[in-house]
Order: structure tokens, then sequence, then C-alpha cells
């Protein structure tokens, strides 16, 4: 389908009273950043998949992509997707909180040792699970679990951080999630919810001190400029969740949803492979090394950093989330040890 005629039935399909499918089969893919397969990871994903979608299925399925938050927020993309307004999105796990807010207990912190675990846990039996209690809470099938940049890092403009004391009194910048706040209140910092665009505003006015993002998304956002500390914490990793109409997957043919399930799947992988490229390039951690003050800490400094933290937003899902949410955690951590183990 021609882009021009895929705005115009989307169009159709926001304003319309009852959601339909442009040529019964095409797919509309909505995420929040440029469609470049070489500047970001929702980008790879959405140029890869469609390009696997169409090979795969010999262009009987289209895949039109709506890039650069063409429909909204994340939370709102959810919702088009829910009501089948859409086929599909690639969400924060801030956006798909309203719908499942279970989804907190992945920023769990200092729980992995390494990237390649990350992937490990979201490829594996705990993944499968996962994807099937978001989609009997919210009806929402799920493709897959893209990488969001990496590991999470501290910044701030204060002084170097080190261990648990060197948080004290600093003014650190969250999302709206609420284990992010418990995690910075442990650590005797004080955490401030300021959207993304106005992270780089507040930190250069000294409204807060710092911030929590991986170094594609410190560099992208150019925060070198107004931050001169970079600790390389590791301390979260949060992937994008890629969510699917169920209605339009059960429309398909099985050898077409076969297809696309295993598009997904390359996708993701091209998410992980652009994301670990930027971070080790010039649009990555060696230009923030010459710009900013990069401290790595020690096993001793992280350990002192997870004792204190790992109670608290432990403490923080068992009040909110109750007997489900620490059932859910056990089989987090219990997955994140397996696949630490198997790569020993």
């Amino acid at each position: 389908m021609p882009r021009i005629a895929a705005v115009i039935a989307l169009l159709t399909l926001l304003t319309g009273a009852a959601p339909a499918y442009a040529d019964g089969q095409d797919l509309f893919l909505a995420h929040l950043n440029k469609n470049d397969a070489t500047d970001n990871p929702t980008g790879a994903m959405a140029v890869t998949f469609k390009r696997e979608v169409e090979a795969r299925t010999g262009g009987a399925i289209k895949v039109e992509s709506l890039p650069e938050g063409q429909l909204g927020s994340d939370a709102k993309m959810v919702d088009l997707v829910r009501r089948g307004v859409i086929q599909s999105a690639i969400v924060s796990t801030a956006g798909i909180k309203p719908a499942y807010p279970l989804i907190e207990i992945l920023a769990f912190p200092f729980a992995y040792r390494s990237i390649e675990d990350t992937y490990a846990v979201f490829d594996g039996p705990f993944g499968r699970q996962l994807g099937a209690d978001i989609e009997a809470k919210t009806g929402l099938a799920v493709l897959g679990f893209g990488d969001n940049g990496g590991f999470f890092e501290i910044t701030n403009n204060k002084h170097a951080v080190r261990n648990p004391a060197d948080f004290a009194g600093l003014k650190i910048r969250i999302m709206d999630l609420k284990s992010h706040a418990a995690f910075v209140r442990s650590l005797g910092a004080e955490p401030v919810t300021i959207s993304w665009k106005e992270t780089f505003g507040s930190l250069e006015s000294g409204v807060v001190d710092g911030q929590m993002n991986s170094v594609s998304i410190i560099r992208a956002g150019k925060l070198d400029d107004v931050q001169k500390y970079l600790t390389l914490s590791n301390h979260i990793f949060v992937p994008f969740v890629w969510v699917a109409n169920r209605k339009y997957l059960d429309g398909l043919t099985d050898q077409r949803r076969q297809a696309v399930a295993e598009a997904a799947t390359a996708a993701v992988a091209a998410s992980r492979t652009l994301s670990r490229s930027i971070e080790a390039s010039e649009r990555g951690l060696p230009y923030l090394m010459g710009r900013m003050q990069v401290y790595r800490p020690t096993d001793a400094e992280i350990d002192a950093l997870r004792r204190v933290t790992q109670p608290a937003v432990a403490a923080y899902f068992t009040e909110t989330a109750g007997d489900e949410g620490r059932a859910l955690l056990e089989s987090f951590l219990a997955a994140v040890r397996d696949a630490h183990n198997a790569r020993k």
C-alpha cells in the first residue's frame, strides 16, 4: 500500500466508529522514534520487521510504520492497539504500565551481570511467561522485547558517585515509575518526575542535579552538555515491549502468523545489534569519555549499592502488587540467575 493511501486509511480508522484493517491484512506499526534502521533501536525494529514480513509473505501483508509519535504517547498507542485501531506498537515499560502495572518489576536494580543475560531472560521461559501474563490481563499479544539502548547509568553535575553515601541530597530526574522513585530514595537522593522533553532544560537550570538513562540516550539527548559526571552503574535494564492486536493475529493464516512471529524475532535481534553498536561507537561511550568524568564502580561498590537498593525496591513491589507481584519478581530473579549460571 502506498504511504499516502495508508495514512488516509489510518485517519479513517481513527475517526470512524469501528476499527477496520486496510486490505484485510495490512499492518500499522507505531513507535516514538525516527523510522531509521541506523538511528535508534525501534527504528531498526520497524524497518527490519517491514522487510521481513513483506518478504516472508510475498507482499501479502504490507507493513506501514507510523513513527515519531504520530499517534501520541506510548500509552495512547497501547490503547489504539487494544481497540484494534492499529495492529501493533513498540512501547516503553512506562507506556504499557497503565495497562499492565506489573511491568515495573523489570526495573529491579542490579539484577543482571551482563547485557547477554538480559537477552537470555527475555528470550527464554520468563519472557514467554511475561508475554502470556500481559496478554491474559490486557488482551495484547506480545511479539517480543526489544533493546531499549542497554543498561541505565547515572549522571549528575555535582560530584562523582561511587557508593550510597555519594547520593545524599542529590535531586535525580526519573520517569513516572514509582519503582525508580523507591530506588532513588533508598540511596538518600530525591526523585523528581520530569518528562523527557523537559529533562535537558531541568538539568541545565539546576532544577535537578542528575538523571538515569542508557549511554545511547545520554549521548543522543546531549546530556553531556549539562552533566559532568557519569557512573557506569548498569543498574537497570528495561526492554521495549512490542505489542500486537490479538484479533488481527488470529485473523491471519497459520503461515502468515508464523511469518509475523519470525519477522519480529529478526527485528528484536536488529535492535540489540544496533544498541551495542551505538554504545561502542562515537555515538556512545567513547564520545562521552571525552566529554565527562566517567567512573566504573568496582564489584564491591556495586555490591554496596545492591544491598541498599534491592530491599527497598522489593518492598515497594510487595506493598503495591502483593502476592502476585512477589511471585512474578521471584520468577524474574530465578530467570536472571539461570541466565547468569548458564554463561559461567
